[in-house]
């Protein structure tokens, strides 16, 4: 026991020793692991003393006695040895040692430049896991010098400041005085060395980007000793951020968003109304520009994480609103659309809407947090400022209003989201003249009266709003009844009402109050008389609705809604589309009717369809988000209907020679220049909430600066080449008799100075003209740029149409229509040398070409009246692929062609009918045998498509430069094996493929598809579908093509490997069933040396009259005894023993022989033998009606067997003769 215990100290004792020296390794990364293993060992081996190991670690890492190039190991080593002393747990509870480590860390100070701060974070460390007692005692002392010099460095303040906050007793304010000669930490004299010392630590975390642990410490200090309002106004306002430097400005805007969890309301409010916030604010504006830090998304995450936390309602309102009033000029610096909002508790988000609805009818300017840039300034004194600011503010409000309802994340009930569509529409379009108690939004009338510009601008934001509302979720407790049904319940309310329905009833409550309320536009007698029919026909539709018509009510309802709500905003024009949708109700209901009264044979589509698919597509053409999203809302619900005409529609925007025709609905309108000065003052969040631009600037602005400077090249080489130009200036100098002769030189001297006046005015004019031509052609080629990008803008928009009937219509025919079109596209539209536009036109056809069509899982399976037409498209679409000069083009031509394969060849069916009972195979025959193959194909022309595909194939082998690629069969084979196969057959039929065949390399072929053969036999598990019999027939085909080109050819290729496969795929279960199969397998077999077996045939033996008579005359349980029976059978009962004599007669002369008819069933072939199975088992009964065989309990006639019963008809027959002879 003494010498293991020895030796485990022994062990122990080199532990530590190695685990020291490894503390001062020369590879930085292996320090922190061996303070950790020494940390871990002294935890768990209590044995080991602590002041043993600290003298090792003084000895082994002196830094007095190492060499120079070794001191930064050295300090190291001090540093991890004192870490791992304190990270075992054991370092409080000696306080020696404690001692010794603090003045271990405090030698280490002036090794800054190696060691940086690390020592004093160690002594932080230290100091949150000391004892009270422990630090009074020991500690206090050590530090006293560290503690008395806090305001020099920021580590020492650091150390004093957890002092304080650990050990309150101990440092009370006549120590703390002692110490700093002031009894609290933020004063007056105290407050330029913070200033300082905070510079200091700010420099420190630039490059972490993160709030230094001494500034949280400090504000804790203050908090604690009230001194907070002092340190935020001395200390920061007036200290730190006036230095105006990056790590200072970022280190109040840390301290402003960490601080806010910490403070009281009053306390709230000094630091959100500070210059803190001024100057945060205008750093977010100035830091719009690329390339620049910005710190308004750490702020946001500050902000979410006090909002998230706090549950007083009265510092979440403070918070909010404050950020509200941060105005640069009146418009806020934070986004409209801010996250943060989604935590706002229920009361708090009402109390926010109500607050912004006062801003919005009286601005107060003098409430907000305003600033200005340095540029905005320079135009302080501009006239209109105030009214600048106020459009700017009210911008804003609505559309952090409209960002409430569009935000899923906001709690939110119904009322709320009703009331602010309320106040953004009555405010857009209507004026209050007198107060209606009705009406809640006339109760407070705008201090400052709505300009036309900003009228139009929350008009957009409105249609916006309209736009969120149709696509809307339930709100409030009706999402848990909602379920699956969640997608169709999109745009309605818990009552089941459109929300722009609400909108609509609440419009037409305030047009009948005239008295009270005005319209901003009046509405005309026509536009008053197009409102209330629509609002008849809606109500109609909403009585008349029916479950099998209820999406073409809807879509219908939705349409009369959206254009009666854009009355308010374009009345003629609504006029005109509410008259067209009023034509197109009143004949689809006429269709209806004459649908129930008359027959449906030869009854045309509803035109209506037309009609809608024509106002549906002038709608995309708007630029209104609001309604493209509701034509491809109505176009979901008419899919159903859609016409040929109506596609056609849609796919002759596609058309290059179309687009002269749909200028109209694609007029290129420059907006206003108020408009234009309203959006760029009121910044990025305006835009993105406003309904009017979206995808027609932004982007395109780029391309054309881009464009801009090809076209001044273009332009120099006009004006290089303008012979028309050089002509006129000739002219003009001529006139001037300024022009010399070719050789000779003029002399100037000799013009004067009226003469070159004239000449120069004539010039500058002639210079001035041809300015304005080459102007001219500039803005003729950037229209028309405009025009190409509305253009391709508009195509991008109709792809949703196609893409949307693809999805809900696959298995119209009308789909093929589609396709041919869509190539068009792909090939009309350059994949390398066009824009960024044409190039994303590009990509959304190809994908809805190749996902939406190509691979649609279901398809048009009535195709039996277009099949000769599909057939003419794939083969269009194969010689369409063979002719494009990309061979990417000619992919998307050759998928197009599989998906017609697929259609035509339909889906797997059902296992043939190949019944187990023998009597189901004699009735049927061979009809649903010899229809496998047929119905296999569906309605494909196999021979006419290999045809087609053969021809591609040949020109893909022969052509150097095809278009066609080797993945593209190779996908076909892998789809379409029985094609594969047939092509293969074909080719291999030919002569110039057989003679090619002799050669090596032939060889090397032939044994390639005799292992593709044996690689698809192997894989045949069963034969039961007619797929698989499909399958089968064509390898076996194959097969014999190639046995016989082998024998012929003579070639050194051994075929009999396939043997086995084919001995035991004639073994599987339903093997031979068909007939197709079972002689496609044995003319291969045969060829083999294989013959077919012969089927045995079982011939009973004849009975002999005796056993005849007594099998007849036998008694048997439960049948009646003689004297029972009937009197006439009796007459009967010679017949059988006559008959028996006879057959016994015939089988004496012929004992083996059989009837030839009966040989037939027994060998021939199954067709043949349930033919005539059928014409001699007609008349062969039993008593119940079944068969001979199937009979259960045979009568005595039944028991005799087949040949017998020949015998007796011909016995009959020769007594008929004879008595007949008589």
């Amino acid at each position: 026991g003494t010498r293991s215990s020895g030796s485990n100290d022994d062990e122990l004792q080199y532990a530590v020793k190695r685990l020291v020296e490894g503390l001062a390794a020369t590879r930085e990364a292996a320090r922190p692991g061996f303070s950790l293993a020494l940390a871990q060992l002294l935890h768990y081996n209590e044995d080991i003393r602590l002041q043993t190991v600290l003298e090792q670690i003084k000895e082994k890492h002196n830094i007095t006695k190492a060499k120079k190039k070794l001191i930064r190991n050295a300090a190291f080593g001090n540093l991890f040895g004192v870490l791992a002393l304190s990270q075992s747990g054991r370092l409080t509870k000696e306080p020696n040692v404690l001692l010794q480590s603090m003045q271990l860390l405090q030698s280490l100070a002036p090794f800054r430049n190696h060691v940086s701060n690390l020592p004093h974070k160690t002594m932080v460390d230290i100091l949150s896991e000391t004892p009270e007692a422990v630090f009074k005692e020991t500690l206090f002392d050590v530090l006293k010098s560290d503690l008395s010099t806090a305001l020099t460095s920021p580590e020492q303040l650091h150390l004093l400041l957890v002092a304080l906050q650990r050990f309150p007793n101990v440092l009370k304010p006549q120590k703390l005085n002692a110490l700093l000669g002031s009894t609290v930490i933020v004063t007056s004299e105290n407050v330029p060395k913070l200033i300082q010392v905070l510079k200091i630590a700010a420099k420190t975390v630039k490059k972490a980007q993160s709030l230094p642990p001494l500034a949280m410490s400090l504000v804790h200090v203050t908090l604690k000793e009230d001194t907070f309002e002092t340190f935020w106004k001395e200390l920061v306002e007036n200290g730190l951020l006036k230095s105006q430097t990056g790590p200072n400005c970022y280190l109040c805007f840390r301290l402003l968003g960490a601080v806010l969890p910490l403070l009281t309301l009053p306390q709230l409010k000094l630091v959100l109304m500070g210059e803190v916030m001024r100057q945060y604010g205008n750093h977010v504006v100035s830091a719009q520009l690329p390339d620049r830090f910005k710190f308004a998304p750490e702020m946001e995450t500050y902000v979410d994480s006090f909002l998230e936390s706090t549950q007083d309602a009265e510092k979440q309102f403070t918070v909010i609103t404050k950020f509200s009033c941060l105005t640069n000029q009146g418009y806020p610096v934070i986004p409209s659309y801010w996250k943060v909002i989604r935590h706002l508790q229920p009361s708090v988000l009402l109390n926010y809407v109500k607050w912004l609805k006062n801003m919005f009818i009286n601005p107060d300017l003098e409430a907000c947090l305003d600033f200005s840039t340095k540029r905005q300034k320079e135009d302080k004194q501009r006239p209109g400022l105030m009214q600048h600011s106020v459009t700017r503010l009210r911008m804003w409000i609505v559309a952090r209003l409209t960002s409430i309802v569009d935000n899923n994340q906001v709690k939110k009930e119904e009322d709320l989201v009703m009331d602010i569509t309320r106040f953004i529409f009555f405010h857009t379009f209507f004026v209050t003249e007198q107060q209606t108690p009705d009406i809640p939004e006339t109760e407070a009338t705008l201090t400052i009266p709505l300009n036309p510009t900003t009228r139009n601008a929350i008009a957009n934001s409105f249609f916006g709003l309209l736009n969120h509302l149709n696509s809307l979720p339930p709100l409030g407790n009706s999402t848990e009844s909602v379920g699956q049904n969640e997608k169709r319940m999109l745009g309605f309310t818990a009552e089941g009402k459109m929300w722009i329905y609400s909108v609509v009833c609440y419009a037409d409550s305030l047009l009948s109050k005239k008295d009270s309320i005005r319209l901003v536009q009046p509405f005309t007698q026509e536009q008053r008389e197009a409102w209330d029919r629509m609002l008849q026909s809606v109500k109609g539709l909403q009585k008349n609705s029916k479950k099998s018509e209820q999406l073409e009510i809807s879509a219908f309802q939705l349409l009369f809604l959206l254009v009666g709500i854009h009355l308010f905003k374009n009345g003629d024009d609504s006029v005109a589309l509410l008259s067209d949708l009023h034509t197109c109700l009143q004949k689809a209901s006429e269709k209806k009717r004459k649908r129930q009264s008359k027959s449906a044979m030869d009854q045309e589509e509803p035109e209506w369809v037309e009609v809608v698919v024509e106002i549906l597509l002038s709608f995309l053409s708007q630029p209104s988000r609001l309604m493209r999203q509701v034509s491809k809302t109505v176009f979901v619900r008419i899919c159903p209907r859609i016409t040929k005409a109506a596609l056609q529609l849609i796919l002759d925007v596609f058309k290059p020679e179309s687009e002269s025709g749909e200028e109209s609905a694609l007029m290129v309108t420059e907006e206003p220049e108020e408009t234009k000065k309203v959006k760029q003052s009121s910044g990025d969040e305006v835009e993105d909430e406003s309904d009017s631009d979206e995808s027609e600037g932004g982007e395109d602005d780029a391309d054309d600066a881009d464009d801009d400077d090809d076209s001044e090249e273009e332009i120099a080489e006009d004006e290089a080449v303008d012979d028309n130009f050089r002509m006129e200036l000739m002219k003009v100098l001529q006139a001037g008799r300024a022009a010399c002769k070719e050789g000779e030189s003029s002399d100037e001297e000799e013009v004067d100075d009226e003469t070159m006046m004239a000449l120069d005015k004539n010039i500058s004019s002639l210079f001035a003209e041809h300015k304005k031509h080459l102007q001219a052609k500039k803005d003729q080629k950037a229209k028309l740029r405009k025009e190409k990008t509305l253009h391709t803008d508009f195509k991008m928009k109709v792809l949703d149409f196609i893409e949307v009937f693809l999805a809900k219509q696959p298995e119209s025919p009308l789909v093929f229509d589609i396709i041919e079109p869509l190539i068009a596209i792909i090939e009309a539209t350059p994949s390398s040398h066009s824009d960024k536009q044409e190039q994303d036109f590009l990509r959304k056809t190809a994908d809805i070409f190749k996902n939406q069509l190509c691979k649609a899982k279901r398809y048009c399976r009535d195709i039996s009246e277009i099949k000769d037409d599909l057939h003419e498209l794939m083969e269009r679409l194969l010689n369409r692929a063979c002719k494009q000069p990309d061979s990417s083009v000619s992919l998307y031509c050759f998928s197009g062609s599989l998906y017609l394969f697929r259609v035509l060849k339909g889906s797997p069916t059902e296992p043939t009918a190949a019944g187990t009972c023998k009597e189901k195979e004699e009735r049927e025959g061979d009809v649903q045998t010899e229809s496998t193959q047929g119905d296999s194909l569906g309605s494909l022309d196999i021979d006419r498509v290999a045809a087609i595909y053969e021809k591609a194939l040949t020109l893909f082998m022969t052509k150097r430069n095809c278009s066609l690629t080797g993945p593209m069969f190779i996908d076909l084979f892998n789809r379409f094996p029985s094609l594969a196969c047939s092509l293969v057959l074909k080719a291999l039929q030919t002569q110039v493929v057989r003679k090619t065949l002799i050669d090596q390399e032939g060889k090397i072929i032939i044994n390639q598809i005799i292992n593709q053969v044996k690689q698809c036999l192997k894989t045949t598990t069963k034969v039961k579908l007619k797929v698989e019999q499909e399958k089968v027939v064509k390898c076996l085909e194959l097969i014999s093509v190639l046995i016989k080109i082998v024998n012929q050819q003579k070639l050194n290729v051994s075929v009999k490997v396939l043997v086995p496969l084919l001995q035991s795929l004639g073994q599987l279960e339903e093997f031979g069933k068909t007939s197709q199969v079972d002689h496609a397998y044995w003319h291969v077999m045969k060829l083999f040396g294989f013959t077919r077996p012969k089927k045995d045939v079982v011939i009973k033996p004849a009975q002999t009259p005796e056993a005849q008579e007594e099998k007849t005359l036998k008694k048997k349980k439960g049948f009646l005894p003689e004297t029972k029976k009937r009197k006439n059978w009796k007459k009967k009962k010679g017949v059988p023993q006559e008959k028996a004599q006879e057959g016994e007669r015939d089988s004496v002369g012929k004992p083996e022989e059989v009837p030839k008819s009966e040989k037939v069933v027994k060998t021939a072939g199954a067709g043949q033998a349930k033919k005539q199975n059928k014409r001699k088992r007609i008349p062969e009964k039993g008593p119940s009606g079944n068969s001979l065989e199937k009979s259960g309990t045979p009568s005595k006639k039944a028991k005799l067997n087949r040949a017998q019963v020949g015998k007796r008809a011909t016995t009959k027959q020769k007594k008929q003769e004879a008595g007949a002879m008589e």
